[in-house]
């Protein structure tokens, strides 16, 4: 007979993983294999590239992934890079978990780094264009435009664009000017005099990167900057235009706040302006560029050779986003992911609080609705037995319908807690924004914790029913933004078990106040609990393995980096724990090598849509667990952010979440395989059938809900009585 399980049996399993994990600190690779964090991620952006590469996905997705590796790389230059620069300065002679100095390390990004530019545009001139040609979409230098066309344009540019642009001389007088983040520019060397002057025309952002014109055997468009280029002389009247040249121009912006200001908002404010202040870390330029024109760049800007990318144009490839999304083109593109709504776990019910009552209630987005959640909230804003409502938020869109719904909450006089996590990165001024609109409504706003990010996703709402307070809450593994739910894939659960409620107000307490970290019923929280939670679970699998119990690892997450929870893995796997980790961005853990990793498999998936949900599956001795929520495996997930992880307990729910595990390991057409040497193969096709998960979720929910109103018809059916049925018994007319 098993021990009865006491909170000193607790405390001990604790201390034993507490006493496993000791700190780890790699010094050089011999420590364990640890492939080094950002080479990693430059791995990530190449699998996105070759599915810009790959001839069977519709051009315009194909163009789409082109945009999207873009500006993947402008972040990681204006965070990651920038960072590695830093350190080269501040602390050059400190190695990070791979072992590698900062200067090492930029020398082997920077290499990585240029050999991928020359892959974009490869990719671009010799597998997309050709492609958009044989579907008749065409891009045109001025020079191949008819006269028509050459007077559509004329027209565009007299009419809105002449009026907007600026042109900005350079001399003794007129200092270089400051150029913002990302912008793009066109440098021009002028001649006056017999000597050489520059100027700098900045291409106006506020003003679409191409134009369409007129044509009678396609779609022709034409880019913003050939444009501009075109009609130079007409900026620089009395001068002599000798050389031009696009270029732009990317800033290191990660922001230096201090969260002992005595008033946070306003500290981050200051600082979002420094942003577009911060230091060069990149200067695109043509790779035709005039020789002079590049020496004034270099000089004015202050970078060094390895910093300078020379592309064959157009610069910046991020634009290519929009093109992607442009009318009329719907059969070149992927066939949409249309959510079902309602999701089969609420048909049937307008009150939504009567349904989570009856159970635990799960949505998969964005296969079912995200307006299921907008609905929880609204229906909470309007109820009058709510009493309150309390969240956190850490991304959301622009016309956020769920602020609305919290508004509307406080408005009606519900007590409105709310968190907005005003350090998420590259969405400060949107919070800000919401934070001050939240305030003004008469929400209580809570703008996040000192040192910590608050990136857990939750939602409580409390209501008063027959004299009694009852809580319902919705957990889940993305961010409460109704935009990204359309394309990244995450899992929410809803749930009024009165054991989640009481963690889930001891956790808003911790947030909002002054309460010492609890010990949880069901959740594990970090930064307090959160790596102990995951290392007792590794360790338990380790020793199960070692004992001849079932024994088994399986995890989704987004980046695996932590040196503690690789350490555990290897462990585990020298044990012979079968993992199988699906890692869609960052592994700095290596799979398959002998006597350390044979047990351990890496996948990664990058489809249609963003897989983004964190799935944890422990075997447990033949008693699986399984865990959701939204921390991955890194040190800033489990030490220095307010994350959230909660069992899936539910029966139903369980084979579900399960079965959603199953259904991606079957997947053979979005799965990559990561390889001993880090590097990443595409799983081999031949003679399976082809799986893709992304569709076969989105089929899933078609039929789970088309079953839901099968059985509701079926209540609701009519029989007619007959007389033959007057006839029959009992037993028979049953």
């Amino acid at each position: 007979m098993k021990p009865e399980k006491t909170k000193d049996n607790k405390k001990q399993k604790n201390n034993k993983a507490d006493a496993l994990l000791k700190p780890v600190k790699l010094h050089s690779p011999s420590d364990f294999p640890y492939h080094n964090r950002e080479l990693s991620w430059m791995d990530f952006n190449s699998r996105v590239l070759e599915e810009a590469f790959e001839k069977d996905n519709p051009v315009l997705e194909r163009v789409r992934f082109l945009a999207i590796t873009a500006s993947n790389l402008d972040e990681f230059f204006m965070v990651r890079v920038a960072g590695v620069m830093d350190r080269m300065h501040s602390k050059p002679k400190e190695r990070d978990d791979s072992g590698m100095t900062p200067v090492q390390q930029f020398e082997k990004l920077t290499e990585k780094i240029h050999e991928f530019s020359k892959k974009q545009y490869s990719c671009l001139h010799h597998s997309i264009i050709p492609a958009l040609k044989k579907h008749k979409l065409r891009f045109l230098k001025i020079k191949e435009l008819t006269k028509t066309q050459k007077q559509s344009v004329d027209e565009y540019f007299d009419k809105l664009i002449f009026p907007v642009l600026t042109p900005l001389a350079v001399d003794t007088s007129r200092p270089f000017p400051l150029l913002a983040n990302k912008s793009l520019n066109i440098a021009v060397r002028l001649l006056k005099d017999g000597e050489d002057i520059f100027a700098v025309v900045q291409v106006p952002s506020i003003i679409p990167r191409f134009f369409e014109v007129k044509s009678d055997t396609g779609r022709d468009f034409v880019l913003l900057e050939d444009i501009i280029t075109s009609r130079l002389s007409e900026l620089f009247e009395l001068y002599e235009i000798q050389a031009y040249c696009p270029f732009r121009i990317t800033r290191d912006s990660d922001l230096d706040i201090d969260e002992d200001a005595d008033d946070l908002l306003v500290e981050i404010e200051h600082s979002l302006k420094k942003r577009q202040r911060g230091d060069p870390v990149r200067l695109e330029i043509l790779s035709k560029c005039d020789k002079a024109l590049k020496k004034f760049l270099v000089d004015m800007l202050d970078v060094s050779q390895e910093e300078i990318y020379e592309v064959s144009g157009p610069i910046d490839l991020t634009f290519f986003s929009k093109f992607g999304g442009i009318d009329g083109l719907d059969e070149l593109r992927f066939k949409p992911i249309i959510p079902v709504n309602p999701p089969a776990d609420f048909f049937g019910y307008d009150d939504v609080f009567e349904a989570i009552r009856e159970k635990d209630r799960m949505v998969h987005h964005p296969y079912e609705s995200f307006d299921s959640v907008i609905k929880f909230i609204n229906q909470a804003a309007k109820d009058k037995n709510v009493l309150a409502i309390k969240q956190t938020l850490y991304r959301v869109s622009g016309n956020s319908p769920i602020i609305a719904a919290l508004i509307k909450a406080a408005e009606n006089g519900k007590q409105v807690t709310v968190l907005v996590e005003l350090k998420a990165r590259f969405d400060e001024e949107n919070n800000i924004g919401w934070a001050k609109k939240l305030e003004k409504a008469g929400c209580h706003v809570i703008y996040g914790l000192a040192g910590l990010k608050t990136h857990c996703k939750i939602v409580l709402v409390v209501r008063r029913e027959n004299n009694e307070i009852r809580r319902y809450l919705h957990m889940g593994t993305g961010n409460y933004n109704d935009i990204t739910a359309r394309f990244y894939t995450d899992i929410g659960m809803f749930t009024c078990d009165e054991k989640f409620g009481e963690d889930a107000s001891s956790l808003f307490n911790v947030i909002t106040g002054y309460s010492t970290p609890p010990v949880y019923n069901k959740m594990k929280v970090a930064p307090t609990g959160l790596r102990s939670f995951f290392a007792e679970m590794i360790i338990n699998e380790t020793e199960n393995a070692r004992a001849g119990l079932p024994s088994g690892i399986t995890a989704k997450v987004n980046s695996l980096v932590d040196p503690e929870i690789i350490r555990l893995l290897y462990e585990a796997s020298k044990a012979g724990v079968k993992t199988t980790l699906i890692v869609r961005g960052i592994c700095c853990l290596v799979p398959g090598i002998k006597g350390i990793s044979e047990n351990i498999q890496v996948r990664s998936i990058v489809g249609q849509l963003l897989e983004h949900s964190r799935i944890f599956i422990f075997e447990n001795g033949g008693m699986k667990k399984i865990y959701m929520g939204s921390a991955d495996w890194m040190q800033r997930n489990l030490d220095k952010r307010v994350e959230l992880v909660f069992p899936i307990e539910d029966k139903e729910l369980m084979e579900r979440s399960f079965g959603i595990i199953s259904t991606m390991l079957k997947d053979v057409l979005n799965t990559r395989i990561q390889k001993p040497d880090t590097s990443y193969e595409l799983l081999d096709r031949r003679g399976k059938k082809v799986h893709n998960c992304q569709r076969e979720f989105s089929e899933e929910a078609k039929k789970a809900l088309s079953a839901k109103k099968d059985i509701v018809r079926e209540e609701r059916q009519f029989i007619p009585l007959t007389g033959d049925s007057f006839k029959k018994g009992p037993a028979e007319n049953k």
